[in-house]
């Protein structure tokens, strides 16, 4: 390997200037010159590889520092990354949960509703046909004693049928009207 050989003029500035800014040559440069001119360049090229091997020595710890710090955040990301996949796993199966509970609860009111409205008809219809059967049991036996009240009994049976059964519809009819406008409200 050829050296280059440098003036004495040349390395009494690169001498100066290492002096006064501590700025020196750096690289692989320093092992292709010398100077056989100035007996001092020589300790320059010594202090110049050795601040080249402590500048190097710093940028491989930098680089090493970096090089872990990337390895640290890359493992951070692929966990931070295989959490969201799980909360939103979870997030999901929470919402399926909850549409389920919500099903499930609607239907439970909608059978006690059903069945409170099967036991309020039940029991309507038990009290009208029990005042229809004892108010004809008074008629007929009205008409077998041949009572003056026949008639009397006859009109006030007619009118309570009417209105038992004027009734007994309007209790069907308003259970299922406040059936019908609570599921109308669930439907909006």
């Amino acid at each position: 390997m050829k050296k280059i050989d440098f003036p004495k003029s040349v390395c009494d500035q690169l001498e100066e200037i290492a002096e006064s800014k501590k700025i020196y040559l750096e690289g692989n440069i320093l092992k292709l010159i010398k100077s056989s001119e100035s007996e001092s360049f020589s300790e320059y090229i010594l202090n110049a590889k050795k601040n080249d091997e402590e500048a190097r020595r710093k940028r491989l710890e930098v680089t090493r520092t970096v090089q872990d710090q990337n390895k640290e955040l890359i493992a951070s990301k692929e966990e931070n990354d295989a959490l969201m996949v799980e909360l939103k796993e979870a997030l999901a199966l929470a919402e399926e949960a909850k549409v389920a509970a919500e099903n499930d609860l609607d239907i439970m009111q909608k059978k006690s509703q059903f069945e409170l409205i099967g036991n309020i008809v039940s029991y309507a219809l038990y009290i009208i046909a029990g005042i229809g059967v004892v108010t004809t049991a008074l008629y007929i036996m009205a008409i077998f004693l041949n009572s003056e009240e026949t008639t009397l009994i006859g009109s006030t049976w007619s009118n309570l049928f009417g209105i038992l059964l004027t009734n007994s519809f309007s209790i069907i009819g308003t259970i299922m009207g406040v059936k019908y406008a609570t599921d109308g409200e669930k439907r909006e």
